[in-house]
C-alpha cells in the first residue's frame, strides 16, 4: 500500500536560507532510499516560514526505514538548531490512485 505523507512544519524565517543546504542534503538522501517515491519541502509563498512537506513512499516498510535512515538525526539537529518548530505532518494509506 503506497504511503503519503503530508503536512508543515515552521522554521523563524530569519533562519529560513540558512536550513536551504540542509533541506538539499536531506532531499537528495531521502530521495535516494529504497522507496521513495517523492520526496519535496517548499516555502509556502505568502508565509515564508511556513514549509510544505511532501513524500510518497512505496510501502510502511520503506517508511520505517527511512525513519532509521543515517541521515535523519543529522537533519534533526539541523532543524533543531535553526529553531524548527510546530510540526505538523500526517501519514495516508493510499488505497488506490488515478490521474485527474
Amino acid at each position: 500500500m503506497t504511503i503519503i505523507i503530508a503536512g508543515t512544519v515552521r522554521v523563524p524565517p530569519e533562519n529560513a536560507q540558512a536550513l536551504v543546504p540542509h533541506m538539499e542534503r536531506q532531499l537528495a538522501a531521502s530521495r535516494a532510499e529504497d522507496g521513495c517515491i517523492t520526496y519535496s519541502y517548499g516555502f509556502d509563498v505568502e508565509d515564508p516560514g511556513l514549509i510544505r512537506v511532501f513524500e510518497v513512499w512505496r510501502d510502511q516498510a520503506a517508511v520505517d526505514a527511512h525513519f532509521k535512515a543515517p541521515h535523519m538525526p543529522v537533519w534533526r539537529a539541523a532543524g533543531a538548531e535553526l529553531g524548527v518548530f510546530d510540526r505538523r505532518l500526517s501519514l495516508y494509506e493510499v488505497a488506490s490512485e488515478r490521474a485527474l
